[in-house]
């Protein structure tokens, strides 16, 4: 059963929020749109082949991924590769594998991960929070990645999509290999459990919500059933706020829903509510001096209501660094909305880095 009650990210904070300063008329929609005529979450180059592969972190937990190869690259040098990470609660089949296909068209050797306790990587239980798990995933990429013989070990980078962009940056700075790292639509997950979006949880609604999932552990501890919390919502009602809104029009619909197999519908994008609280403790943005001098790209949307991370991350990060916004953008639409998704600007960025 899935459980919406004490959330602790932003959507239940949120939607008694609307009609406040937040939602402005860039989100006035109350009902789901048609899908985008460029949304391609799907989108599969006829320029690469793609071979599934499978990999060991550092803690023994299988990664799979999405490896794909350019067919018209030199066999006989080593190549620059780059890293896609899958925005939080998803899977690699929902944006990670576009911007993987579409980079390759490039020339990159790009491999598109599952995250742990998600998708076809290990973990149990399924849909568990863990940061450090998360960040591993990257650097377990670039283990993998680095004793390839197509790949150039000196030139691995990596894109993080939404969640992804603060477990990217908190492998960065522990993994000097990553030589360059670009975040899209990023979300500090650590604030947003913390604060939800525009600090606006306070710190008893937090208490709240880590009482709520520390009784819970008593109940699973016993072989009660395990809860559900946050993710996307199943259904829109006249109650719906707008960021429920948008990422329902991406999850539940035809544009980028997939389950994957032997996984539970009901459970998509849904974190386990015990595991959820582990990001509390985390705090991606400290310490980002550690990363330079390797460049660092923030790509967020002008209307994303996720703004506000590229923007702190941007401010914390030493130079080299450039946060990019894209005009007309909302946080989704840079998940698989090509005309929008800036992939010119992400191929110049990784071709002056991973020289």
């Amino acid at each position: 059963m899935i459980s919406l009650k004490k959330l602790n990210v932003f959507l239940a904070i949120m939607t008694s929020m609307t009609g406040s300063a937040l939602f402005d008329t860039a989100y006035a929609a109350s009902v789901p749109t048609a899908m985008p005529n460029d949304a391609q979450n799907f989108y599969r180059t006829d320029k690469a082949d793609m071979q599934k592969v499978r990999f060991s972190s550092l803690y023994d937990v299988q990664i799979a991924g999405n490896l794909y190869i350019p067919r018209a690259i030199d066999q006989s040098k080593k190549h620059a590769a780059i890293i896609v990470g899958h925005p939080m609660g998803a899977v690699k089949e929902q944006s990670a594998n576009l911007y993987a296909n579409k980079m390759a068209e490039q020339g990159f050797i790009t491999l598109a991960i599952d995250l742990p306790f998600w998708g076809e990587s290990g973990g149990s239980p399924r849909n568990s929070v863990s940061p450090d798990f998360y960040a591993e995933a990257f650097s377990a990429a670039v283990d993998f990645l680095g004793t390839q013989k197509l790949v150039d070990r000196e030139k691995i980078g990596a894109i993080g999509i939404c969640g992804s962009g603060s477990f990217v940056i908190s492998a960065a700075k522990i993994d000097s290999r990553l030589k360059a790292v670009a975040t899209v639509s990023m979300y500090d997950m650590g604030d947003a459990a913390r604060n939800a979006l525009r600090g606006s949880q306070t710190l008893e609604q937090r208490k709240a919500v880590i009482k709520e999932a520390s009784e819970q552990r008593y109940a699973e501890y016993l072989g009660g059933g395990r809860k559900y919390t946050s993710g996307t919502v199943h259904e829109i009602t006249e109650k719906s706020n707008p960021i429920e809104i948008e990422f329902y029009e991406f999850y539940r619909t035809e544009r980028g829903a997939f389950t994957p197999e032997g996984a539970d519908p009901n459970t998509t994008t849904h974190p386990t509510l015990t595991s959820n609280v582990k990001f509390m403790n985390f705090y991606p943005f400290n310490d980002m001096d550690l990363i330079a001098p390797r460049p660092l790209l923030f790509i967020a949307g002008e209307k994303a209501h996720s703004i506000e991370f590229s923007e702190k991350a941007y401010e914390r990060a030493m130079e080299p660094k450039e946060l990019y916004i894209v005009k007309g953008a909302g946080h989704v639409d840079l998940y698989d909305r090509t005309s929008l998704i800036p992939f010119a600007k992400l191929t110049d960025f990784f071709k002056t880095n991973l020289k």
